[in-house]
């Protein structure tokens, strides 16, 4: 009888030479499916060899975040890597891509490109054509897609994993109201209107506002954009025509700019402020007494319920529930509690 080569054994699996080389010496990066093709093909034909007992297969993750720089985003980046790290090579291989907000398209490529390469995905998306598009098909070749801190509803997904954003701007509004005696107005800053999770946040503290609260004034929201050097002049241009601004709440980036703005014209401390997010600067700033309240999103609950969501459900087919499974919590912070 002849002997069983590789190229032949990758014609009876209808493989590559290659797929059948990473099977046999457990290289890895070959989805379980394959792996059993070729493992079964190899004992039909008799191969000669100890053939792995069980497959194990590294699950290959794709983690796309915003490459806006922000505290969150790299701290979630940080936290997806520990927990890769913890789980080991042999259980998954987690990919990381930055991709700036602005360049929705160059994400929709890269989520196709993914659909072709990954096992799962997990996304920080906007809502924009390309991307629903592209979502469907990774759908469609059956690669699951977990969206993180903002949801596409529309867009086919196997859950969500963030905190309630609508829940989050409410929330930032009833502490403004309850906290703000005297008449006044208060300041919106949004972050990208393209990210339901700011749309939300906006939607959520004005409804509370104008329904509890009619002692207070909304301006109409300030498109930040994320943008730092926009969110600046945005907040110049608004402060140096205000009479009786009293409150300020900021979705997004733009904190540094935020106080800076306060300060320049006398409101740092005298201004209720709230914004989104414990770290190194918004701590400074609530022990200066310049920020009264932050609500942190938790990054590192984000990447655990997301990394475990997707695991269940490519190891044994768990499917999740949309919202309940990845639910995370928020947390309010003040000068008190901050430690």
């Amino acid at each position: 009888m002849k002997k069983l080569t590789l190229e032949m054994l990758a014609k009876m699996a209808d493989v590559g030479v290659a797929t059948v080389d990473r099977v046999l010496n457990e290289r890895g990066g070959v989805s379980p499916a394959t792996a059993r093709k070729v493992l079964q093909a190899a004992r039909q034909s008799g191969l000669k060899r100890v053939l792995p007992e069980a497959y194990n297969h590294p699950w290959q993750i794709e983690v796309i975040l915003s490459a806006n720089g922000s505290f969150f985003f790299r701290q979630l980046a940080a936290d997806f890597s520990h927990i890769a790290d913890g789980l080991g090579y042999r259980r998954l291989t987690l990919h990381r891509t930055f991709i700036p907000e602005s360049q929705p398209e160059t994400l929709a490529r890269h989520l196709e490109a993914c659909s072709r390469t990954r096992d799962g995905i997990m996304v920080f998306a906007q809502d924009y054509p390309a991307i629903h598009e592209a979502l469907a098909l990774c759908k469609a070749r059956g690669v699951p897609v977990i969206t993180l801190v903002t949801d596409l509803p529309d867009a086919p997904r196997l859950c969500h994993v963030g905190i309630n954003q609508l829940q989050a701007g409410r929330t930032a509004g009833l502490m403004m109201g309850k906290m703000l005696a005297t008449p006044g107005e208060v300041i919106m800053v949004s972050g990208r209107f393209d990210y339901r999770a700011h749309r939300q946040r906006i939607e959520g503290f004005r409804q509370v506002m104008q329904q509890r609260f009619p002692h207070l004034r909304l301006r109409e929201a300030l498109a930040g954009q994320d943008d730092r050097a926009l969110i600046s002049g945005l907040l110049e241009r608004h402060l140096a025509g205000a009479e009786n601004v009293v409150g300020l709440y900021n979705t997004g980036m733009g904190n540094t700019e935020v106080s800076r703005a306060l300060a320049r014209h006398q409101l740092a401390g005298a201004c209720l402020y709230i914004t989104h997010e414990l770290y190194s600067l918004t701590r400074t700033l609530l022990t200066q007494d310049v920020l009264s309240l932050t609500i942190d999103q938790n990054a590192r609950q984000h990447a655990q319920l997301a990394t475990d969501i997707l695991l269940r459900y490519l190891e044994s087919g768990d499917a999740p529930d949309t919202y309940v499974t990845g639910n995370v919590d928020f947390r309010l912070v003040t000068p008190e509690n901050q430690h």
